[in-house]
């Protein structure tokens, strides 16, 4: 054991971080860096423990001002939302159980039946994302047969996953209509053949194609469906369920009651994004084909838990109960900017007299939605711009990192913006606290 590091420091594991400690020393004197001395590495084998010790997932304040922002988690729950996680996980419940009749039942049921209630859709399925959504749909409606797609809806939904690669999985095939920018029904109507299984549609959640461009409404898909006798699926993508005051910016996402009505046979979406709820896959649509991908096997490889029914439902009923505040991501998004300016320039003003050397301001800025909903359009919002004679804006993002909850800004023009449209007001003395400190000690 290193002298200095203590009996508890090696119980938790001081001899693996010490030769992790030694490596790092080698690497840096073949860098051409001065060799450490044995008290340095002691203090690297130390700070190594002591980072293995800490919690893996923890939270972190989110001022990126992208609100649904998926490398940090999507958006935050609420308390009710919370409290109904609590109450579901920390007993044994009716999951699969139907109390009246004393018989089992399926975990689909209970979101079922707000979904359908919400949107009137005929029937509904939950699966743990929107990518398993559009998965089982293609596999238990289309397996070994075509299904058309434009060009110009052949997306990366993330993570290098893209529609294409969806599609082949599902063991349909991909029959590609019209172009990348220009896509007429015709385009559609040319390709239907006796092995076509459905046409889909999906909406361009995560960018954006402006100029030469032409797409087909999906009234005018619904109608042709109808007319062939094909299924219609449609992939809204961000559950959008209703336009409140003050959200013009969502004007051009398609609302999940609308898919239906222009005619979607299926329509799939998430319900962490513009719907405010946790991490889910939504099916709805009507009653037979739904109950068709209810029976495919797959459905049981992408099933939900009993935490996730608990927060969706929570979620859908703070849609019912026209409550889209009680949702965090809404709270946020409807923020109004004379709020945040005022926020704003109070935790400035604070910031800068608590730090010797750091120039803190008010500053007008843009935020986004982000987590591949509403391409293109922003919120206009306020941050805290951070200046420091001594240190780069780098420099200080580095050191909020690494604050004991650490904060997550974004740099334009050499200054740190902390924005507060991704931060609820909630937060705002932690986040006075953790600056503070972290400026104190780095």
């Amino acid at each position: 054991m290193l002298r200095g590091l203590g009996a508890s420091a090696d119980q938790r594991g001081a001899g693996p971080a010490a030769r992790r400690a030694i490596d790092l020393a080698r690497q840096s004197i073949r860098q051409g860096r001065p060799a450490p001395s044995f008290d340095q590495i002691v203090d690297a084998t130390k700070k190594i423990v002591d980072q293995e010790s800490e919690t893996l997932l923890r939270p972190v304040i989110n001022a990126t001002g992208v609100l649904i922002h998926t490398n940090l988690g999507r958006s935050p729950l609420g308390r009710r939302q919370l409290d109904a996680v609590v109450e579901i996980a920390g007993s044994y419940s009716n999951l699969e159980y139907d109390v009246e009749e004393g018989r089992r039942s399926s975990r689909y049921d209970h979101a079922a039946k707000l979904l359908t209630a919400l949107t009137g859709a005929e029937a509904a399925l939950v699966t743990n994302n929107n990518a398993a959504a559009v998965l089982v749909t293609l596999v238990a409606l289309c397996a070994e047969k075509e299904v058309l797609i434009s060009r110009g809806e052949l997306v990366e939904i993330g993570g290098e996953f893209r529609i294409p690669d969806v599609m082949a999985l599902s063991g349909s095939r991909l029959v590609e209509v019209g172009t990348t920018n220009r896509t007429r029904l015709a385009d559609y109507r040319s390709k239907v053949t006796d092995a076509t299984a459905a046409i889909l549609k999906v909406h361009p959640s995560n960018y954006r194609v402006v100029g030469f461009t032409a797409s087909v409404p999906a009234r005018k898909l619904g109608e042709l469906a109808r007319s062939t006798g094909i299924p219609f699926i449609h992939d809204v993508g961000s559950g959008f369920m209703s336009a409140p005051a003050g959200a013009s910016w969502a004007r051009e996402e398609p609302l999940v009651d609308v898919a239906l009505s222009d005619g979607a046979d299926i329509v799939t979406f998430s319900g962490d994004k513009l719907l405010g709820g946790p991490q889910a896959g939504i099916i709805l649509g009507r009653g037979p084909l739904v109950e068709k991908i209810a029976r495919h096997p797959l459905l049981r490889a992408v099933r939900v838990d009993k935490m996730t029914l608990a927060a969706l439902e929570e979620t859908l009923r703070a849609h019912m109960e026209d409550r889209l505040t009680d949702l965090p991501l809404w709270s946020m998004a409807l923020a109004a900017t004379e709020e945040l300016e005022a926020r704003a320039k109070h935790l400035a003003e604070a910031l800068s007299a608590a730090n010797k050397g750091l120039k803190a301001e008010a500053q007008p800025v843009a935020s986004v939605t982000g987590g591949g909903s509403l391409p293109g359009e922003e919120l206009a919002s306020w941050a805290i711009a951070l200046d420091h004679g001594e240190r780069s804006a780098a420099e200080l993002g580095r050191a909020l990192r690494h604050a004991e909850t650490p904060v997550i800004g974004r740099i334009a023009d050499d200054r740190l913006l902390l924005d507060l449209r991704s931060v609820p007001p909630g937060q705002d003395p932690q986040l006075l606290a953790l600056v503070t400190n972290a400026l104190a000690t780095a």
